[in-house]
């Protein structure tokens, strides 16, 4: 995320970028402890906005759950609606291993974490990639995907606006497109057309 992170500084915002152990604790944890500094630095939810990536999305969606947010939210490649992956490929011991206990909490069932929370408040712009970075998984994956995510699990029956761009998963964040249109939407709370 530095590329973005850059780009906003440059244009006058502050920003917040740490990265957090996804790897050692589950998505409730983690949203506390990985946004909760973020939104402090920024001054608080009245001042806040958020640009995330992949799980980041779950976790602001996990913080805002009980929360009133008026701002705009960015999110690059969600599995709001989980991802396949989890559902394949946990039974495989190493799965956990590399993943984490939050990558185990992303499947697609009615039950798994992004299919369990409540819609948000906030104008939320949506970014999914169609090119499959990750060729190894997409087969696991139905329609088009990004290797990681499919374009229909990114979506959310909230979001205000929705842009599908031909990146894969892993560097999606670092596409100058990408930066251009969320710093856009971040501006005008819709997608530059």
């Amino acid at each position: 995320m530095n590329k973005i992170e850059k780009d906003l500084i440059a244009h006058d915002y502050k920003v917040w970028n740490k990265s957090y152990p996804s790897t050692e604790h589950g998505i409730t944890e983690l949203a506390t402890s990985a946004v909760q500094p973020g939104v402090d630095f920024c001054g608080g939810l009245a001042t806040s906005n958020f640009v995330t990536h992949s799980l980041g999305g779950i976790l602001v969606r996990t913080y805002l759950q009980n929360a009133e947010f008026n701002g705009r939210i960015v999110m690059i490649s969600p599995p709001n609606k989980g991802s396949e992956l989890p559902d394949v490929l946990r039974e495989v011991e190493l799965f956990e291993k590399v993943l984490g206990p939050a990558g185990t909490e992303l499947g697609t069932d009615a039950e798994s974490r992004p299919n369990t929370l409540e819609p948000i408040e906030g104008e939320i712009g949506i970014i999914a990639g169609d090119r499959t970075s990750d060729p190894w998984f997409s087969w696991l994956i139905p329609g088009p995907d990004d290797g990681k995510v499919s374009v229909e699990s990114t979506r959310l029956n909230e979001m205000k606006d929705f842009l599908v761009v031909n990146h894969g998963h892993t560097f999606i964040m670092r596409s100058a497109n990408v930066i251009e249109q969320t710093r856009y939407f971040l501006g005008n709370g819709a997608f530059k057309k």
